[in-house]
């Protein structure tokens, strides 16, 4: 008999998002004004709309993911081998390319190559960050298996969830 592998409970994903996103937002928004001569508060409402965008594609992206990789493989998110995290974390950044190339023009009114080479450039530096985010944060929070839970599902506290 088969069984597939746990997911992330939604509480679980909210906080993973929450700490990606603002995290990124402290690390790369002084760089990005600097870089693009876009000033910094420019540049911080521009970017915290991309990370707003990048949440919603995240919880997609990233739960449509696991479950289609549980599926096929038996294994839960966090026992993602290295080559599938990369594949995992450029997958995402493509994809969020698409989604916020036409937001950088708007926002900054920068020609689409200026805004694709921009954007290109935030995407390689969130794909690093989020390759490294993600294996962080799978050491740190991993998925419990279901019969490790104990009674009433609680595993790490205030901040636990059914997983």
């Amino acid at each position: 008999m088969s069984s597939t592998p746990k997911l992330r409970s939604l509480g679980d994903r909210i906080r993973q998002i929450a700490l990606f996103e603002v995290g990124g937002l402290l690390l790369i928004t002084p760089p990005f004004a600097w870089l693009s001569g876009v000033p910094l508060t420019e540049s911080l409402g521009m970017l915290a709309l991309l990370a707003l965008i990048a949440a919603i594609w995240n919880g997609c992206y990233n739960t449509s993911f696991d479950w289609i990789e549980g599926r096929l493989t038996g294994r839960t998110a966090d026992r993602r081998p290295f080559r599938l995290r990369c594949a995992h974390a450029l997958g995402f950044e493509t994809g969020l390319l698409v989604l916020t190339l036409p937001v950088i023009m708007w926002w900054t009114g920068m020609g689409w190559l200026e805004a694709l080479i921009a954007d290109i450039g935030l995407a390689i530096t969130y794909t690093l960050y989020a390759l490294l985010f993600n294996m962080g944060y799978d050491r740190l929070f991993p998925i419990q298996p279901a019969a490790s839970q104990g009674a009433g599902g609680r595993i790490d506290g205030a901040l636990s969830a059914e997983r």
